[in-house]
């Protein structure tokens, strides 16, 4: 996604992507969520959450970036009301953050076409980790402070200049930190609220999504009918 200060366009594309099955998105996910749902739920209201991975630096980086990725507007929530920090954060402990799901042996290639593979040693909790430690040393080394305390405009620049490689870090590639931050983002948006982002539903009930709702016959015999109810989560929450 190239990023952009007209929220629409960014909106739209939100819209286009997210037509699939989300309560897959958290590929590798967290499947405790599924029980005791409305507990959990109303632990989370008298709670706010605390991260498990992340140190406070690293979530005060995750909470700015996100939220530039996926605004809060006229068209809707956005990542911080959706609850993509703690998406992403939780992601960290499944295996998907371990980088158990793909060949994590040498040898590493990390010039070749995508098409080739994940090709860096890094897996995804490292790569977080040395790609918010690199960003910050280096907003501080340029502008005089960490990320998540620069100006808004200035951290949209910096987000811009990350997905185009133009910053380098000696770490971690900085375009595969920002495809990570991205990736997640946008899971985070629209993944089954179980995952910890997509709060309320907010990502589905944007596109029209009903959720894991178990039976739709009545309604595949009515084309251009709209779905007269709302999203439900794989926990039976409703939206």
């Amino acid at each position: 996604m190239s990023m952009t200060d007209d929220a629409k366009p960014r909106r739209r594309f939100l819209q286009a992507m997210a037509i699939v099955p989300a309560s897959t998105l958290a590929v590798g996910g967290l499947t405790a969520g599924c029980t005791n749902a409305a507990d959990g739920k109303a632990a989370q209201a008298a709670k706010p959450y605390e991260p498990t991975y992340f140190t406070k630096a690293e979530w005060a980086f995750i909470v700015a970036a996100v939220d530039h990725l996926i605004p809060a507007d006229e068209y809707g929530p956005g990542a911080i009301a959706a609850g993509v920090p703690e998406f992403i954060d939780r992601q960290m402990e499944t295996p998907f953050g371990h980088g158990k799901l793909w060949y994590m042996q040498g040898p590493f290639h990390p010039d070749q076409v995508p098409e080739l593979g994940y090709q860096i040693n890094q897996n995804p909790r490292e790569v977080y980790r040395h790609g918010i430690e690199a960003c910050d040393a280096w907003c501080v080394k340029t502008h005089g402070k960490v990320y998540a305390e620069l100006d808004k405009s200035l951290q949209e620049q910096i987000l811009k200049d990350l997905q185009a490689g133009k910053i380098v870090f000696e770490s971690v590639p900085s375009k595969t930190f920002f495809s990570f931050l991205l990736s997640n983002t946008k899971e985070g948006f629209f993944a089954d609220p179980i995952y910890g982002g997509n709060k309320n539903m907010v990502g589905w009930k944007m596109v029209g999504f009903p959720g894991a709702r178990a039976d739709f016959m009545d309604w595949v015999d009515q084309p251009n009918v709209k779905y007269p109810y709302g999203p439900v989560s794989i926990s039976g929450e409703k939206g």
